[in-house]
């Protein structure tokens, strides 16, 4: 029986719909449905990754471009004054949705600690 795709394998596909900010062979950027700042875009790869612990060695060129990605996006969106990446892990980090993606925050000032 064939595994079922993620959430976000169904965005990548069109069957769920999405503003998506970014897109290229590797993975896609869409905005956040549920934003914790004025600008949250989540950074997905289109390999299904369940979270950044349980990436391997031959993952690494991914990971890079994932953050990449999010700084060229951080460009697009006009956050020249400051961003937050920040990448959840399990459910007691945060973890939401088990496919890593990398959330972009922008748009005010952000605190720290974050949580």
């Amino acid at each position: 029986m064939p595994e079922e795709k993620t959430l976000f394998q169904k965005i990548a596909d069109r069957e769920i719909p999405a503003n998506f900010e970014h897109e290229d062979d590797q993975c896609f950027a869409i905005r956040d449905i549920e934003p914790q700042a004025p600008v949250h875009v989540l950074v997905i790869p289109r390999k299904p990754i369940q979270r950044v612990g349980a990436a391997n060695p031959e993952d690494q060129a991914l990971l890079g471009h994932l953050l990449l990605v999010a700084s060229q996006v951080a460009r697009q969106l006009d956050l020249e004054d400051g961003f937050r990446v920040v990448v959840n892990n399990g459910p007691n980090g945060g973890e939401a949705v088990p496919h890593l993606h990398v959330h972009l925050l922008g748009g005010r000032k952000m605190t720290w600690p974050p949580g």
